[in-house]
């Protein structure tokens, strides 16, 4: 069971976050003590929203920065909503009782996950340009997005994180629901979030006071100025 850190200060309020980079510093000061400069670990940021607070992290910290490539598995009527997630190597995971309450067939369910294989994929070109993935083996891998609301696609990238060996799994987040982190907490060894919030209802954004989806072209400049390709 994860040991979790968070802020009493920011918990349960909302727009506590100027947008994702004052988000970052904020966690990377959260880290700080126990991570900075600390041997054979690694920053790994999920794309989109996780890579601006990845960066400023591993920045802060001077640590290696990488990213690992997941996607929601989306319902076909609905692009924003998700009942699964599916890394870049092919780690799925479904949300059981949503797929079960939504009456999705396993035709549809294949059909979803080869369309979010296909992004993956396209995302796989564009964000790494043939870059290999990076070693986990023995290494301590701080995960990173830019917040959770059910935690299905922070798990997928646990699970595949897992696979590859890595010694030590810690996920930090500017903001999570309660929820959330009581499902991540059994996968991982730590959990650092800024803005924990309890309650029915939750939404990422609502821990910002800006906030916009990133785009591709945004995420590649962003990785380009960092020099990541270099």
């Amino acid at each position: 069971m994860a040991r979790i850190y968070i802020n009493q200060a920011l918990t349960n309020k909302v727009f506590v976050f100027k947008d994702r980079w004052k988000a970052g510093v904020i966690l990377a000061e959260m880290l700080h003590p126990k991570y900075e400069k600390v041997p054979d670990t690694l920053v790994l940021a999920i794309p989109a929203g996780g890579v601006p607070v990845g960066l400023v992290i591993a920045q802060k910290l001077q640590l290696p920065f990488e990213i690992i490539l997941v996607r929601k598995i989306h319902f076909p009527d609905n692009p924003e909503a998700g009942f699964g997630a599916i890394t870049f190597d092919g780690e799925i995971l479904l949300n059981e009782e949503l797929v079960s309450y939504a009456g999705l067939d396993e035709k549809t369910i294949a059909r979803q996950i080869t369309l979010e294989k296909k992004d993956l994929a396209e995302r796989e070109k564009l964000f790494r340009k043939g870059k290999a993935f990076p070693s986990l083996k023995g290494k301590t891998v701080i995960l990173v997005d830019d917040g959770l609301a059910s935690g299905y696609t922070m798990m997928a990238a646990v699970k595949s994180v897992a696979k590859r060996g890595a010694q030590k799994i810690v996920v930090a987040v500017p903001t999570a629901s309660q929820k959330a982190l009581e499902k991540l907490a059994p996968w991982v060894d730590e959990i650092y979030c800024a803005n924990l919030r309890s309650g029915i209802y939750f939404a990422v954004a609502d821990a910002y006071q800006n906030w916009y989806d990133l785009s591709r072209e945004e995420v590649l400049s962003l990785l380009e100025e960092a020099g990541y390709f270099d």
